[in-house]
């Protein structure tokens, strides 16, 4: 799976950026989805995305940077 392109179909307004491999990935996302959002909840609504990822072992580790466009300009 291409994490990448998965996440821009649910994010499609998104920067996203990710790097690693394995165990050692991670992935950036800049949505305004965000705005407003804790940083609990925007991992949460990114992982509700994945979840079916996780469970079938596609993925089993993933680090997330997840920033509303104000919180990078």
């Amino acid at each position: 799976m291409d994490i990448t392109q998965f996440l821009k179909l649910k994010f499609p307004e998104a920067e996203i950026s990710f790097v690693g491999e394995d165990c050692d990935s991670k992935v950036l996302i800049i949505s305004n989805k965000f705005d407003g959002l804790s940083t609990l909840k925007r991992h949460k609504l990114v992982l509700s995305e994945l979840k079916e990822h996780f469970q079938t072992g596609e993925l089993h580790a993933l680090s997330l940077d997840t920033k509303s466009p104000s919180e990078v300009s």
